[in-house]
């Protein structure tokens, strides 16, 4: 039959089922490399190709079955067509070459470049073809079904089900490497933000609280002077009022329900007739947990508590948003009174800092899986209070106890970290 069709005929029909066949190629792979999540988004803005795309992802068994079958019947028409254009230019012998040479054609014109330039740009590939497959899958709905069918009966005996494939959640660690990945496209701040709020499940009320022993309010066994002048000096605009000590808490006083702070007086009767009542949360709440709870009470201060009722320290929602955006009023170039720079590149720190402000306001890499404070870790690692002049190493970081006393580290002397640590890393 093709002996009366000329040959240029013939080769044109060649290029174009090789045309084809490269088509079905580069689509079956953009498509399947498509972002579902950027897909889902530009489908949610009205873009046509996206939302066709969309909807032929649903089921990918039937699109895979559709390409398939498109492929093949190209490749093989091909295969066909260059045994006939092979005899007619050189008889049988001629036959075998020709099958070679299509070989080598098909899977660098057909297969290899298409597929390589569809992974590298999907979108501009895939969009333009999910307008095309989809009335071809209305047209040859029938015949993609048995194949489906048929492929899925295969799976089924292998132990492959569907229910296996439809899960495209992201965990908590995908959206961190979401975020580290947008590059350009969201500002360092904003990507630090971002994973300061996907770690608040992390991070509990004990890693940001105001510990016991620095906690300053107001006792009200102090005589009305003392009281006046607390008040007078607080940089806080709600302060917890005790008896005696921070566990016999009695309530939380805003400033702001005092009149004229400066010729302020008054009995301690009226002074508890403006208290709200405290509000408790235990130590190991997470920050999101803790965020939602301030919310729901329109809270903005509680008190940590440990599994025997003792107060362990205070939580504000300063302190969560502070976690989540960083520092408010500290100004990280001094770093408080917690880190003094010295001119040997060294930082002579207190110990009673707390390890992830360090890390924040540092950018140093200590372990925060353990105790809070410097002070904490140093004794953890040696497991004794250490003398002064004492050097450890933690996690690459040279520290030398500068100051103790009876039961604690004092002050320390922290130095540069050690390069090969941060190559490593």
């Amino acid at each position: 039959m093709g002996a009366d069709v000329p040959l240029a005929t013939l080769i044109g029909l060649l290029v174009t089922l090789l045309l084809l066949s490269a088509f079905f190629s580069g689509s079956e792979t953009a498509l399947m490399s498509l972002n579902r999540y950027q897909l889902r988004h530009k489908a949610r803005e009205g873009h046509r190709g996206a939302k066709i795309a969309e909807r032929l992802l649903q089921r990918p068994d039937r699109l895979i079955g559709l390409i398939l079958l498109g492929n093949n019947l190209v490749n093989f028409s091909a295969a066909a067509l260059v045994a006939i254009i092979a005899f007619k230019i050189g008889g049988q012998s001629a036959v075998a070459l020709g099958t070679l040479i299509l070989t080598l054609v098909v899977l660098i014109f057909a297969e290899a470049a298409p597929k390589t330039m569809a992974a590298l740009h999907p979108e501009r590939l895939a969009f333009p073809a999910a307008l095309i497959y989809y009335p071809l899958l209305k047209i040859t709905y029938p015949l993609v079904w048995l194949i489906s069918v048929a492929a899925n009966g295969v799976l089924w005996l292998l132990g492959v089900r569907d229910r296996h494939a439809h899960s495209h959640a992201l965990t908590r660690e995908e959206l961190r490497t979401i975020v580290h990945d947008a590059g350009s496209r969201i500002s360092n701040r904003y990507r630090r933000m971002l994973i300061s709020i996907l770690d608040l499940e992390r991070v509990t009320v004990d890693d940001v609280m105001v510990p016991h022993n620095e906690i300053i309010g107001i006792d009200l066994d102090d005589e009305p002077e003392e009281i006046e002048s607390i008040i007078s000096a607080s940089e806080h605009s709600r302060l917890p009022v005790y008896r005696n000590n921070i566990d016999k808490v009695v309530g939380v006083l805003h400033l702001r329900r005092l009149a004229n702070l400066a010729q302020f007086s008054f009995e301690k009767d009226d002074l508890i007739k403006l208290l709200d009542e405290p509000y408790f949360v235990p130590e190991g709440t997470p920050l999101s947990t803790q965020l939602v709870q301030f919310q729901r009470r329109r809270q903005r201060i509680a008190m940590v508590v440990d599994e025997y009722g003792d107060i362990q320290g205070i939580v504000t929602l300063g302190d969560i948003l502070e976690e989540i955006v960083g520092e408010f009023t500290t100004d990280p170039a001094d770093n408080g009174d917690d880190v003094v720079r010295e001119e040997d590149n060294t930082f002579l720190v207190k110990a009673t800092a707390n390890i992830r402000e360090l890390n924040r306001t540092q950018d140093w890499q200590l372990p925060t899986d353990g105790p809070k404070t410097l002070n904490g870790l140093i004794l953890e690692m040696l497991e004794t209070i250490p003398d002064p002049a004492t050097c450890l190493n933690i996690n690459g970081y040279p520290i030398e106890i500068v100051q103790t006393d009876d039961y604690r580290v004092r002050t320390v002397r922290i130095g540069p970290r050690s390069a090969e640590i941060e190559s490593a890393e």
